[in-house]
C-alpha cells in the first residue's frame, strides 16, 4: 500500500501506464491525493492483478488528452527511444507532462535528506550498503527505487530522515524535480544503448543524477573509468558544487579509496586507513571495494562517524542475486549473481574466483562476451543457456575456452555440478554470472537466480541425505 500520498495532482486526471510493483504503488498514491487515475497496461495478466487490487483499468487510448494533466510511466517502458510506446507519443503531441513514481515523490514527500546512486554496475550493492550503515547508526531511512521497492511504498521520512533510492538511467529521465543532496555515480560502462540513443543519450542520463532539481549538493563520483574521470573534472568546475572522488585502483590525495581492500579516507585531512575489507565475504572484489569507498562517502556526509561506518561495513549482510553464496556440495561452492546481466558486470565476479565452472547466457547485450576474454584462463569450463548460447559458443571455441551448450539453466547446474566435483582445483565455484538479460527463459534475473538457487538446494539436500 502506498504510503506517500500525492496531492500534487488532487483533482486533475493522470494516466498511469504500466502496472507493475512501482505503477501499482503510483495509482494507489495519486488516488489517496485526490487525482482521478486512469491506469492502464498492455498485458492482460497485470491488469488483472491490479484490478485484484483495486485498480480498475482504463484503456486511455481514446481518451481527450486535453483533459490531462499527466503521463506517470513505468520506467521500463520506452518513452523516447527506440521508439515511443503509442500513448506517450499522443502525450507528448498533447504537452503532457511525462513523469515516473520518483517524480511523484519529489514533489510529495516530506523535507527529508535525499541520497541518489547510480551507475552502470554496483548500485544495488551501494544502495543497500548506505542503508545498512544509516540504519546500523540509529539513524532513520527508507530505502528502495530500482533496488525493487517503489518510492512510493517507502515509508514517510520526516526532516531528519533519508532516502535512499538507487536511479536507474530509465528513472533518471523522469524526475526533473528530485534534488539529491548526496549524489553518487559510481561508473559507466555501455549499456541499454537503444533505450537512450546511444552512449552520448545514456551518459546524459545518468548525469541527470547531478542536475535535477537544479543541481548543487555533494557529487560522489568513481573515477576508476575515463568517462567518470572527466564527468568528476567537469563538475568540479561547477559553481556551488562539491566533489568528492573516489576510487578502489588508486590512493587519492583526497577522497575516499578502497585499494587491495584497504579503506582509506582522505575527506578532509591526511589519508587515514579506516577499515580492512579483505574479510568480508559479502564484500568480495575491486568492485565491491569501489561500492564500499562510495557507500563510505555518502555516509560521512550524511553525519556518520568514520568508526561507525567502518563497523557497518563489517556487517552488511549481502544482497540477493549478486554473488550471493548459494550453497556448497561436494566441496563447491555456487555462487548466484544472476544480477550480472552484462559483460561489465559478470567481469566484476569472475575476477574474484580462480577456478570457475561458468554459467552464462540469455539474451546479449552489445558486444557479447568480448571484453571477458582477460578472465577466460580462469574458466575451467563454460555452460551456456538461452539464446545467446550458439554465439557464446563460437567466441569460446576461438579462445580455446571448454564449453557446453547446456540450454537450460537445470542442465547447466547438473553438469557444472558433476564436473566442478570430479575436479582437484582449489576453492572450485561453480558461478551463475550469466552477462546477459534474462527475459528469453526468465521473467527476470530476481526468477533465474530463485531457479538457481532452488537447483542447488536441491543438490545440497541431495548430498546431506546420501
Amino acid at each position: 500500500m502506498a504510503t506517500v500520498p500525492v496531492g500534487c495532482f488532487a483533482g486533475a486526471r493522470v494516466v498511469v501506464l504500466g502496472l507493475g510493483r512501482s505503477g501499482v504503488a503510483a495509482a494507489q498514491a495519486l488516488r489517496a491525493g485526490g487525482a482521478e487515475v486512469l491506469a492502464w497496461d498492455d498485458g492482460e495478466g497485470a491488469r488483472a492483478a491490479a484490478a485484484a487490487r483495486g485498480i480498475g483499468c482504463v484503456d486511455p487510448a481514446g481518451a481527450d488528452w486535453s483533459t490531462l494533466r499527466a503521463l506517470v510511466i513505468s520506467p521500463g517502458i520506452p518513452h523516447l527511444h527506440p521508439a515511443p510506446h503509442p500513448l506517450a507519443a499522443r502525450a507528448r503531441a498533447a504537452g503532457v507532462e511525462i513523469v515516473g513514481d520518483i517524480e511523484l515523490l519529489a514533489r510529495s514527500a516530506a523535507p527529508a535528506r535525499w541520497i541518489g546512486i547510480t551507475g552502470t554496475n554496483g548500485k544495488s550493492t551501494t544502495t543497500a550498503l548506505v542503508g545498512h550503515v544509516l540504519a546500523k547508526a540509529g539513524l532513520g531511512c527508507a530505502v528502495g527505487g530500482n533496488i525493487g521497492v517503489p518510492a512510493l511504498s517507502l515509508p514517510r521520512q520526516d526532516a531528519d530522515g533519508t532516502y535512499v533510492l538507487e536511479m536507474s538511467s530509465y528513472q533518471l529521465e523522469l524526475c526533473p524535480s528530485a534534488r539529491f543532496d548526496v549524489a553518487v555515480l559510481l561508473n559507466i560502462t555501455p549499456d541499454h544503448l537503444d533505450r537512450h540513443g546511444g552512449m552520448e543519450g545514456y551518459v546524459a542520463a545518468k548525469l541527470r543524477i547531478f542536475d535535477a532539481g537544479g543541481g548543487g549538493g555533494l557529487a560522489i563520483v568513481g573515477v576508476d573509468d575515463p568517462t567518470c574521470e572527466g564527468i568528476a573534472s567537469r563538475l568540479e568546475g561547477e559553481p556551488r558544487r562539491q566533489v568528492l572522488r573516489i576510487s578502489a585502483t588508486r590512493r587519492l590525495g583526497r577522497g575516499v579509496s578502497c585499494v587491495d581492500g584497504i579503506l582509506v579516507d582522505a575527506m578532509s585531512s591526511a589519508p587515514v586507513e579506516v577499515a580492512d575489507l579483505r574479510g568480508v565475504a559479502t564484500l568480495p572484489g575491486q568492485h565491491n571495494w569501489q561500492n564500499a569507498a562510495a557507500a563510505y562517502a555518502a555516509c560521512r556526509a550524511a553525519g556518520v562517524p568514520a568508526a561507525k561506518v567502518a563497523a557497518a561495513l563489517a556487517t552488511y549482510p549481502g544482497l540477493p542475486h549478486r554473488q550471493e553464496i548459494a550453497g556448497e556440495a561436494r566441496g563447491v561452492r555456487f555462487v548466484n549473481d544472476s544480477k550480472a546481466t552484462n559483460a561489465d558486470a559478470a567481469a566484476r565476479a569472475l575476477g574474484c574466483y580462480d577456478a570457475i565452472w561458468w554459467i552464462a547466457g540469455g539474451i546479449a547485450k552489445e558486444g557479447g562476451i568480448a571484453p571477458l576474454a582477460p578472465f577466460f584462463p580462469r574458466i575451467r569450463k563454460a555452460y551456456l543457456i538461452g539464446r545467446a548460447a550458439p554465439g557464446f559458443a563460437q567466441a569460446l571455441a576461438a579462445a580455446g575456452v571448454a564449453h557446453e551448450v547446456s540450454a537450460t539453466l537445470e542442465r547447466a547446474v547438473e553438469h557444472a555440478a558433476r564436473d566442478a566435483a570430479a575436479a582437484t582445483d582449489m576453492r572450485r565455484v561453480v558461478l551463475l554470472s550469466p552477462a546477459c538479460a534474462s527475459f528469453d527463459q526468465f521473467a527476470d534475473f530476481e526468477a533465474r537466480g530463485a531457479r538457481f538457487r532452488a537447483l542447488v538446494a536441491a543438490l545440497v539436500a541431495g548430498e546431506r541425505a546420501a
